[in-house]
């Protein structure tokens, strides 16, 4: 196989950096990083993790329309890039080159010849659409180059792209609708407010978009848009109870819609939507946890879905004829997303991970129930096989509620009550999953350290109810879960509940700080990824699309008493109380939590005389994406846990 000559170079330089940081005995920070207060890393440290930042992962973006082959995302060098994989196990050629990520990518549907795909600039999350020619090699700029541009869906007998765009007011996603042969077709459909909208389908005539209104995790509905003249009708009534919508399909004969909705339920349900009469009619009842996702085959008379059952996944196919539904059982247990349907086909891809395997792409032929792997992911040189399953675990938190979570337990070759990470996740609507944990899996096998990923009110997977547990001035409800986790870590005798790391990213950041304000005798040290300490101060500076999203979620600031309540409780105003060691992380062009949040939570927590490592990546914006700034942000977090947990 050919390597590209740009893939060379990476590799060359990433050698020459190593060499570089070799020759002077420790590992220098690239010139996009900013450290403060971070000790010296020896190159003996990062040689030792080095297999633990090796791993890769694959994402299906696309099937080819009339060929057995795909488009997926995963990466060689820096960050993930487009290859295509012509059949299961094949090579991964490489078609996208660019400093920054691109991990998403659509073949046009009928020939295939091209496909259109989206990339920001530096983690910033201002999406530009392109088109790549694959007989040519030519790409070219379909968006304006300045505004957001998302959730490009194709018309399935081509020529016609609908997708969001803020380009009219820099918050408000307008409905615009482009020929990615024609650039100058772009135009814009319909004006649109707020910036929760997305688009979803069309009918099969191609005069109708099906896009979804989101407003919060508890609510959402679903709209027609004329695509000639832009006119909306809603299909999914507003008042009385909240209800939330996800995704969308037009049936075969664009009579009716499909979806998922926890209309009348705890839980999504697979429904489908007679547009004659608005008629919902439920076709998972059976089923008593979300289906989190689905696709309808080309021929419309199947559709694959995913359920999500206490955390893990399960892939199931449903027959519209026989209203039979066979779940798919002879798959590793893990996690599963993005299924789709080959076109003229009857066979699906989707993507799957589990403890012991990184994300990997799989296809199922739905007639004779085989599977097969279409990638394999390298993991650095490790054994997998030998790496902890998770641990279903429930604990009574202080309002009698139950809470669960998973935890991994270090291999038996380490003796006594271990010490424990509590790793939060972001969201706040976000869920813990039993996937790959990649670096993390250092901590267990190399240091002894148990990890717990719990799942505190306000998570996604437990119904509705539990959903909107944390809303609002319920805020503080989920820092007590973590307390209440602490109790039952205190009462196991393989752990060690006097040697706890608290950590999370972005909403799991801000609680992590939360963690650290409240219950600061109770934990040895902390790590806050991207995390807002101030909700009144985020509020104010995320981006405008997002903003009244995320009120709907925590409070309107604009409002005194929400606002009094906020800066009640935000770890800024109360970083008296952090006595323990603290690591900040932050990206310089984050869209949704500015990198002020973390300065400002960086620099009070200084006069207090305790420690504070801070590491902020100017190259990136919410999370680290490129692995040079990863892999030195892994390196200095192990020296981090060393310093202060397990000492």
């Amino acid at each position: 196989m050919q390597v590209p000559r740009k893939l060379i170079l990476c590799l060359i330089l990433s050698g020459f950096a190593i060499l570089v940081a070799a020759q002077s005995g420790e590992v220098v920070p690239n010139e996009n990083l900013v450290a403060e207060g971070v000790p010296k890393i020896p190159t003996s440290l990062a040689e030792t993790v080095e297999r633990y930042s090796n791993f890769r992962a694959a994402n299906l973006t696309s099937w080819h329309p009339t060929r057995r082959e795909m488009l997926i995302a995963t990466r060689f060098a820096d960050v993930s890039e487009i290859h295509r994989v012509q059949m299961p196990g094949g090579a991964r050629s490489q078609l996208t080159f660019y400093p920054d990520a691109v991990t998403n990518a659509q073949y046009e549907p009928t020939q295939g010849n091209y496909f259109v795909f989206s990339k920001d600039v530096g983690g910033g999350e201002f999406y530009q659409l392109y088109r790549d020619d694959l007989d040519t090699g030519e790409v070219t700029l379909l968006t304006d180059g300045k505004s957001r541009n998302t959730g490009a869906v194709w018309w399935e007998q081509g020529g016609k792209l609908a997708y969001g765009s803020t380009r009219r007011t820099g918050k408000d996603v307008d409905l615009w609708v482009i020929n990615p042969n024609e650039p100058k077709s772009d135009h814009m459909v319909a004006k649109l407010e707020g910036g929760g909208w997305g688009t979803l389908d069309w009918s099969p005539d191609g005069r109708k978009i099906l896009a979804m209104e989101y407003v919060s995790a508890n609510e959402s509905y679903l709209w027609l848009t004329d695509a000639e003249n832009g006119e909306k009708t809603l299909l999914t009534p507003k008042g009385g109870e909240k209800i939330s919508y996800s995704g969308g399909r037009f049936s075969k004969d664009g009579k009716g819609i499909y979806t998922t909705t926890d209309k009348e339920s705890e839980f999504h349900r697979l429904a489908y939507i007679d547009l004659s009469s608005r008629q919902h009619t439920y076709l998972s009842s059976a089923i008593p946890w979300d289906v989190e996702e689905f696709d309808l085959s080309e021929d419309g008379q199947k559709i694959a879905f995913v359920t999500n059952e206490d955390g893990f996944g399960i892939l199931h196919i449903y027959d519209i004829a026989s209203k039979v539904d066979k779940p798919v059982t002879d798959l590793p247990r893990g996690v599963i997303d993005d299924v789709r349907w080959r076109r003229h086909n009857h066979e699906v891809g989707f993507n799957l991970s589990s403890a012991r395997s990184p994300w990997d792409v799989y296809s199922l032929d739905t007639d004779t129930g085989k599977v097969e792997r279409w990638t394999f992911s390298e993991t650095g040189g490790l054994n997998t096989a030998r790496l902890p399953e998770p641990e279903l675990i429930h604990w009574k938190s202080w309002d009698g509620r139950t809470i669960s979570g998973f935890l991994y337990r270090p291999p038996a070759k380490f003796s006594g009550p271990r010490p424990v990470m509590i790793l939060i996740h972001g969201g706040p609507e976000g869920q813990s999953r039993p996937d790959f944990l990649a670096s993390n899996n250092y901590y267990l096998n190399e240091l002894g350290i148990a990890l717990v990923w719990p799942n505190v009110r306000g998570s996604t997977g437990y119904g509705k109810t539990f959903l909107a547990l944390d809303n609002g001035i319920l805020r503080d409800g989920s820092y007590k879960d973590i307390n209440s986790l602490l109790d039952w870590l205190g009462q196991q005798s393989g752990l060690d509940a006097k040697r706890v790391l608290v950590m999370g990213g972005s909403y799991g950041g801000f609680m992590t700080l939360a963690v650290a304000t409240n219950y600061n005798d109770r934990i040895c040290c902390s790590v806050d990824i991207v995390g807002p300490s101030n909700l009144v101060t985020f509020l104010e500076h995320t981006s405008g699309y997002r903003q009244d999203l995320r009120r709907v979620e925590y409070g309107d600031e604009r409002d005194p008493k929400v606002r009094a309540y906020l800066e009640s409780i935000a770890p800024a105003n109360k970083a008296k109380n952090i006595t323990k060691p603290l690591f900040v992380i932050a990206g310089k062009n984050d869209p949704r939590v500015p990198a002020s949040e973390s300065e400002q939570m960086a620099e009070v927590v200084r006069k207090n005389n305790t420690p504070v490592w801070y590491l902020l990546a100017k190259d990136e914006g919410h999370g680290f994406h490129k692995k040079k700034n990863r892999d030195f942000q892994f390196y200095a977090t192990v020296m981090f846990v060393k310093e202060y947990l397990l000492k």
